[in-house]
């Protein structure tokens, strides 16, 4: 008897197939047959064996997938096989990864990594980081898994940034791109940062100071200005008050009655409105200013005209909101005082710059009432509770000297009279 000869499939049977009541499978050899189904679908299918087991492997619809096509995908499962991979496994593998892929995009990743340090940030810091990734990284690279993500793809989000001239935000954007990456790495949903390929693609910063008047001869026209000012007595007293405090711009025109004892002469200001993370903050978890008598005397005359309010300082078209952030940097440029000499923050330059060169105060002391982080020798976070009299007495002597500088007096450095050591 003749032996019976395969005959392989052609586009013409495959085309000229139809369906019928139940589904029905025309062979190609090897394992390879279309399946027709009784509502007219054409799905090729490979049938083989994986570890004694009999398997079945999709390789797609026809005409979608031509014969040839489909010959080529069973001639690569094959190799697979001959490798001892079994094509289902690994395409059910494939397509976990895909979800995986998915649903780990970097916007979501990023969101995840935000929720997860946002007790340890302030709330402005925390809005401040998740304003700066919806506006600069989540429209280019936000839908994207974060494990595809390379070094290129996170420089073309930052070349964007550099075009806009924000040189020193591209910088900052590149942190937190290597923050969250390994936020990533550490639940394992990245491999690596590919930031730290980037070390020297950005363009530099160019380190600028904010404007300042650090001369005492200069200091002496600004505070004598200050006091001839003719606009609000608001926007007036936040000026005189600014330079006998020298806290941030913003924890300035931000400050609440609640948070002042006149009587002892303390301002607290709460942690939530401090520009620091809240685990570089002492116990208290607030920063202390003490207040020197000129300051308490300009307080007590504002408190007549703002005190039945929330805000010492409040905007001029709402008593629910605080001054602008513009209103001290405007009075400064009508008194005639441009942008290259003198800012809202130039204050802090202010007293860094004399307490420190002039009238020679300990570092620490002037870096713990600027509310900046300092190490004592043995690298434990600065107690800003301690030495506590040492700054009453560093901030009324402040308060004494540019009273001196105003009306001319000559001022003994600390450490020469030995009282601040």
């Amino acid at each position: 008897m003749p032996k019976k000869v395969s005959v392989s499939l052609s586009d013409v049977k495959i085309k000229n197939s139809k369906p019928r009541e139940k589904d029905y499978k025309l062979f190609d050899g090897d394992g390879l047959f279309l399946l027709v189904t009784s509502t007219g679908g054409k799905l090729w299918r490979l049938k083989y064996r994986f570890d004694g087991k009999e398997k079945t492997l999709a390789l797609g619809k026809y005409p979608v997938v031509t014969l040839m096509a489909a010959r080529e995908r069973r001639m690569e499962a094959k190799r697979k096989l001959d490798a001892g991979i079994d094509p289902v496994a690994e395409k059910k593998a494939e397509k976990a990864d895909i979800i995986e892929q998915t649903k780990n995009t970097f916007d979501n990743i990023a969101r995840e990594w935000h929720s997860v340090k946002y007790d340890l940030w302030t709330k402005n810091h925390a809005e401040k980081l998740m304003r700066s990734m919806e506006a600069n990284l989540f429209p280019v690279i936000g839908s994207r898994p974060i494990k595809l993500i390379t070094a290129m793809d996170i420089l073309e989000a930052l070349r964007i940034i550099e075009s806009r001239g924000a040189i020193e935000t591209a910088h900052r954007v590149k942190t937190i791109v290597s923050q969250v990456f390994r936020y990533a790495v550490s639940i394992e949903k990245a491999e690596r940062d590919p930031t730290i390929n980037l070390t020297d693609s950005l363009q530099p910063v160019i380190e600028r100071h904010y404007a300042a008047v650090t001369e005492p001869v200069d200091v002496a026209g600004l505070l004598k200005a200050i006091d001839g000012y003719k606009g609000t007595f608001t926007v007036k007293s936040a000026m005189q008050l600014a330079p006998l405090v020298f806290v941030r711009p913003g924890e300035l025109r931000k400050a609440e009655w609640t948070e002042f004892n006149l009587e002892e002469a303390l301002w607290t200001i709460p942690a939530e409105r401090m520009k620091m993370r809240k685990s570089s903050f002492d116990t208290k978890k607030s920063h202390v200013v003490p207040l020197s008598f000129q300051a308490v005397k300009i307080l007590k005359e504002l408190y007549l005209f703002t005190g039945n309010g929330r805000f010492v300082f409040p905007s001029a078209r709402s008593a629910d909101r605080p001054m602008s952030n513009n209103a001290v940097l405007a009075a400064l440029r009508r008194m005639g005082f441009e942008k290259d000499e003198m800012s809202g923050h130039g204050f802090r330059a202010m007293a860094r710059t004399i307490l420190d060169e002039v009238l020679q105060v300990r570092p620490d002391f002037i870096e713990a009432q600027l509310a900046h982080v300092v190490r004592d020798p043995l690298r434990g976070a600065y107690n800003r509770s301690k030495h506590i009299e040492k700054r009453k007495e560093m901030m009324q002597t402040w308060a004494d000297y540019l009273d001196g500088l105003k009306s001319g007096a000559k001022i003994i450095p600390f450490r020469k009279s030995g009282t601040m050591d």
